[in-house]
């Protein structure tokens, strides 16, 4: 018989970064396993996979955990995760993916003490089991497995499960330098706190008796930044340029602000290197955040993990993109802003924009307490590894990074309508959330082609989904929210597809068939942008609405649900924008509970950061 362990291909678990994986993988009566065993940490956890033959000292631990090995006859055939013998230790799905088990079993294990039978034979004997203490998590299967999917993803599930759990409001890993204990940091914050109320919504200080305060506010703006400047040497251009920006307007009567010239100096695309620090300090207002352009300074820090940087060098080239992380920031990002965006800044005139930043701690962060509440209020078994991505902050952050690293690039590629999303410019909502939705289930769809070779690949699909059908659906307003839209349209597809199921107040998800689903929708948007190109807009326009209605019910009351019939064709395209209801597609029944259950979490998650704990 070939060993078990050349019989059992797995794809990786990435454990959590600059730690060992926590877990021990050992095939009974393989060489070494013994020295293995002996290496055995307290709190690591132990995967035993494999018929035997059993090493005493393999029994002897397992004896410890409540398992014990009972010699038998061989007996191969199919295999089954048993669904309700792990509850009592765990409400993760260890069977997720797994179909069509077989193998050949050496043993039969019996269970006592607090552990949990596994897998059973097709006589429904036992040969898997779980065992948890504080000593660690431990995992068997006294089976030769037959190589393929299920063993596979078997094995992923049982060491996703024994890896030792990071503190679920641990906070996130960056590096998080100097600067923010600083005292200058603090006067700069405290400077910008006073400056703030004393500005119009333009930026500009109008009344005459606030000039004088906001002078000596912007000098003091002035001198932090001064005293700040050699902690960041790879900014020098951009600070020195900072202060005669900030000396212009001070001195021109503060009126609206132009800081172009510091603005075109900032070049964070060039030093992409983790845990690597920024000071940025604008007057600007912050998507989803402020409306007003205000002086802002936030200290940032760049999350650029090895993986992602070979992504990046590789098929997913993405010059402008720079995920970052909170250290600290004024009132602006004290909100549900979750960029640092060029274009957001007061200036005289609109430059090539060579950079776009993404605060992946804050996604991440907002992503695991709205994802880890709606799971719970739903009754949602996780897979394993899915269950650890809401556990820990910095895996999260990596695997936001390498899903916005796609998505952003895919606004630009494509067979898109001739008019490009990127150009602002007046159209229906729902045209807005098919694009996003389009870049997400690109993000998915890549992610879906890299399982095999990129091991936080598999956690992007879970984030893409998880936000869209669980955060994007029901934060926000209602009117026109087209992040919201998307999130309605992916749930309500993979529900009408038979890949997600809502029984008996419990939600499931068939883990094995979402992919294909998700990338169909994928297919149906792409199609409808393909062929964008050979209709004129209006028909385009009606196109998109039909998919969308095809899946979601409209309000009763909307026009468009009436059909080209209903709608001023022969008039500007501003009267069929204006006959789109403000909530044309109104939240489900599912939904509305789902909002009055957990709207309170989400609205917690204004001004999250990887550092602020996740619990609720």
């Amino acid at each position: 018989m070939s060993s078990p362990s050349a019989q059992v291909s797995t794809v990786p678990v990435p454990p959590p970064v600059g730690e060992d994986p926590g877990v021990v993988v050992l095939v009974p009566g393989e060489a070494g396993a013994a020295e293995r065993l002996a290496a055995l940490r307290p709190g690591t956890g132990l995967v035993v996979l494999g018929a035997g033959p059993w090493d005493t000292g393999v029994t002897e631990l397992l004896r410890t955990r409540g398992i014990d090995v009972v010699p038998a006859e061989t007996e191969p055939g199919p295999l089954a995760v048993d669904p309700s013998g792990p509850a009592a230790l765990t409400d993760e799905d260890l069977g997720a993916r797994v179909s069509d088990l077989e193998g050949t079993a050496g043993a039969r294990l019996d269970v006592r003490d607090g552990a949990a039978p596994l897998v059973r034979t097709a006589s429904g004997a036992v040969v898997g089991a779980l065992g948890a203490g504080t000593a660690g998590r431990v995992a068997v299967v006294a089976v030769d497995l037959t190589p393929g999917r299920a063993a596979s993803e078997l094995r992923r599930n049982l060491v996703a499960w024994c890896t030792p759990a990071v503190a679920p409001d641990a906070a996130s890993a960056g590096p998080a330098g100097d600067a923010v204990g600083h005292p200058a940091w603090s006067r700069l914050k405290d400077a910008v706190g006073r400056l703030q109320p004393l500005q119009a919504a333009d930026g500009s200080v109008p009344e005459e008796a606030d000039r004088a305060p906001a002078r000596d506010a912007v000098a003091d703006v002035r001198a932090a930044v001064a005293e700040l400047r050699p902690l960041f040497p790879h900014d020098d251009a951009y600070l020195a340029a900072l202060d005669t920006d900030l000396a212009r307007w001070a001195d021109g009567g503060l009126g609206v602000p132009d800081f172009l010239d510091s603005l075109v100096a900032f070049q964070p695309q060039r030093d992409r290197v983790d845990g690597l620090q920024h000071l940025v300090v604008f007057p600007m207002y912050t998507q989803n955040g402020s409306p007003d352009r205000h002086l802002e300074a936030v200290l940032v820090e760049v999350v650029w993990p090895d993986f992602v940087a070979e992504l990046q060098a590789g098929a997913y080239s993405n010059a402008m993109f720079v995920p970052i992380r909170f250290v600290d920031f004024t009132a602006g990002y004290d909100t549900n802003s979750a960029v640092l965006f060029p274009e957001t800044v007061a200036m005289r005139a609109l430059p090539t924009f060579t950079w776009g930043a993404i605060f992946a701690d804050r996604e991440a962060a907002r992503f695991r307490r709205v994802v880890r509440a709606a799971a719970g209020t739903t009754r949602l078994a996780l897979p394993p590894d899915a269950a650890r991505l809401l556990d820990d902050q910095r895996l999260a952050e990596e695997t936001f990074v390498m899903w916005d690293l796609i998505h952003d690039r895919t606004h630009m590629r494509g067979d898109l309508p001739f008019d490009p999303f990127m150009i602002k410019q007046r159209m229906p909502y729902f045209l807005y959330a098919l694009e996003e939705l389009r870049c997400d289930l690109v993000a998915f769809r890549e992610a879906v082609a890299l399982e095999d070779t990129v091991p936080h690949a598999r956690l992007v699909q879970y984030a893409v989904v998880f936000d869209r059908v669980f955060r994007f659906a029901i934060t926000g307003s209602r009117v026109r929210n087209y992040d919201g839209l998307g999130g309605q349209l992916l749930f309500a597809w993979l529900h009408q597809h038979h890949v997600l199921h809502w029984t008996d107040n419990r939600l499931t998800i068939d883990w094995e068939a979402l992919p294909e689903a998700v990338l169909a929708l994928g297919r149906q948007i792409e199609d409808l942008y393909w062929r964008s190109i050979d209709r004129p807009k209006i028909a385009h326009w009606l196109a998109a609405y039909a998919l969308v209605s095809g899946t979601l019910t409209p309000h009763p009351a909307s026009t468009w649900a009436k059909g080209p019939d209903a709608l001023p064709l022969d008039g500007p395209l501003k009267g069929l924008t204006d006959a789109v209801l403000p909530d044309e597609f109104p939240l489900s029944m599912f939904y509305e509970a789902l909002t009055r259950r957990i709207g309170d979490v989400v609205a917690s998650t204004a001004g999250i950061t990887g550092r602020t704990p996740t619990q609720t």
